[in-house]
């Protein structure tokens, strides 16, 4: 499973596509067209933040049919692996507005930390979102007549492709992207997209570079060694320091510099976290939570660090689950239960709950019907989106047939996504601020869903 992390190779090929200043995507010039009159346009602060669950979340375990029919039906798909469902009665969703033909959920058990944000409306829904390039139907997708992404049910491509809108290689992400058009509004544009879990392409943008923190770290930042002290001496402290951040025209050693001296600004300017300590205590032994820790600690001091608008994003593996779904995978869903709660409550501390929009993302979804105490890998998911700007409450898209061979499955209960990742992601993005002509350079998909249909109309007007 690919966990995010960026090997030697990537980091090489993203080093030198972005040297080229994105010019390999015919879009980015549009971006950076488009970006200083975007920045000048963004009033207030606000932030995005992706939760992604590296490998692929089991959509049927996270979202669970309810309704006694469409629970008999996933109950038999799932004879080894289906919740029993008195154990889903505490966490029935009863949204603002009832699902047509009695459907209902129900959180997982171990999602009963967010049932009180649904219920405040803090939270909402999404059913059966997935990566798409086109609005496709299970008659198109049978006979081979829509176009579809690159190499389905492939975790790095479809990470990469829920994250930038292609396959493994593309070097650009649509959080990057989003913060290409808003990195000169900001003060410091090093802090417009800020990643805790190591490299990815989601924040990566023809101009803007994701600055990687480390939240186990006091401030977020790891100091280079050698740069405070080597061997007691300051002047070779110095003349490291000076060394590793000289100028170069090598291609390779200039982009190095480069980094080093964008890491010493940034450490310098990260101090300012010291000032800035949780309101809550956050759950232990939970690296999300550790994450999501550190990006309050920074929305915290987003005055000290001259930002409007910033990009987040935080990760969690293990959701491969070819096995243990019901003892593996519920153990997961509790860590990013308790951590989004937590960090919800947190947003609210700092009154910014309005600012501030959480939502997940996956590989993709699984199979409906399991392979022994497992499922295998699927397309379609259900996801979350948190904030006091969601229009919470509610369940949005079409509730799925859950039955093999039924009008939403491409196999195995494989579910064909009937809301795009695209259409998710420029929802966010208009209440983020980006023009409808923008987000069609940010989302290049957008433009094959009709104008009514780009919106998915779960946040609140911005």
């Amino acid at each position: 499973m690919n966990n995010g992390k960026a090997s030697r190779r990537e980091f090489l090929k993203r080093a030198g596509a972005l040297s080229l200043s994105g010019v390999a995507a015919p879009f980015a010039l549009n971006l950076a067209a488009l970006g200083e009159a975007a920045a000048a346009n963004a009033t207030g602060y606000k932030a995005l933040v992706c939760v992604f669950l590296y490998g692929g979340n089991d959509y049927a375990n996270t979202l669970v049919t309810y309704d006694k029919p469409t629970y008999d039906m996933y109950a038999v798909e799932r004879p080894a692996i289906a919740y029993a469902r008195n154990l889903l009665t505490p966490s029935v969703l009863v949204p603002h507005h009832a699902l047509p033909d009695g459907r209902q959920y129900a959180l997982a058990p171990g999602l009963q930390p967010l049932l009180g944000r649904f219920q405040d409306g803090k939270l909402a829904a999404l059913l059966n979102v997935g990566t798409l390039i086109e609005p496709t139907t299970k008659d198109q997708y049978s006979r081979g007549v829509a176009r579809l992404p690159k190499k389905l049910f492939s975790h790095n491509d479809q990470q990469a492709t829920f994250q930038s809108d292609g396959p493994e290689g593309n070097v650009t992400g649509w959080g990057g992207r989003m913060g290409d058009l808003y990195a000169a509004g900001n003060g410091n544009s090093i802090f417009t997209c800020i990643g805790m879990s190591g490299n990815a392409v989601f924040l990566s943008g023809s101009n803007a570079i994701a600055y990687q923190m480390a939240p186990a770290a006091p401030n977020g930042t790891v100091p280079i060694n050698g740069i405070t002290s080597l061997f007691g001496s300051p002047a070779c402290s110095t003349a490291l320091k000076e060394m590793i951040t000289a100028k170069s025209t090598n291609l390779f050693e200039a982009s190095y510099t480069a980094i080093v001296r964008r890491a010493l600004t940034a450490e310098a300017q990260l101090g300012v976290l010291s000032n800035h300590q949780n309101h809550v205590v956050f759950p232990g032994n939970n690296d999300l939570a550790a994450q999501l820790s550190m990006v309050a600690r920074v929305i915290a001091a987003r005055n000290e660090l001259q930002t409007k608008r910033q990009v987040f994003f935080v990760s969690m593996g293990g959701f491969d689950t070819h096995d243990g779904v019901l003892t593996d995978h519920p153990v997961l869903l509790a860590k990013v239960a308790d951590a989004m709660a937590a960090f919800q409550t947190e947003l609210a501390a700092l009154r910014v709950e309005d600012q501030v929009t959480t939502f997940t993302g996956s590989d993709f979804g699984r199979t409906l019907n399991s392979d022994g105490d497992g499922s295998d890998h699927g397309w379609g998911s259900m996801h979350f989106v948190m904030g006091g700007a969601v229009k919470g409450c509610e369940l949005y898209g079409k509730a799925p047939v859950m039955a093999n061979d039924g009008p939403d499955d491409t196999g195995r209960g494989r579910l064909l996504p009937t809301m795009s990742v695209d259409q998710y992601g420029a929802t966010l993005g208009k209440w983020f601020g980006v023009s409808n002509t923008e987000l069609l350079d940010v989302f290049p998909n957008l433009r094959n869903f009709d104008v009514s249909q780009r919106d998915l109309g779960f946040m609140k007007p911005g």
